[in-house]
């Protein structure tokens, strides 16, 4: 596939956004998990595993709220 600058240009603005993306939400369950997760660990996790950390950490928030129990 040939592309001309334009479309090269593209892609790459398009590879930076999908990078800060991930590193915010890597950050993000860092934080969330207080550490017992550090950065480089978080890095190294599939996109199924991070997933599947995150739809648990935004179960436990939402029943922390529904129960009135802190989270944080």
């Amino acid at each position: 596939m040939i592309l001309n600058n334009e479309e090269v240009i593209a892609w790459l603005d398009s590879l930076e956004k999908d990078s800060k993306a991930l590193q915010r939400e890597i950050m993000q369950l860092c934080w969330y998990m207080r550490g017992s997760v550090s950065y480089s660990e978080a890095m190294e996790m599939s996109p199924s595993e991070r997933e599947t950390i995150v739809k648990l950490i935004k179960d436990n928030l939402e029943t922390a709220k529904k129960s009135g129990m802190p989270f944080f």
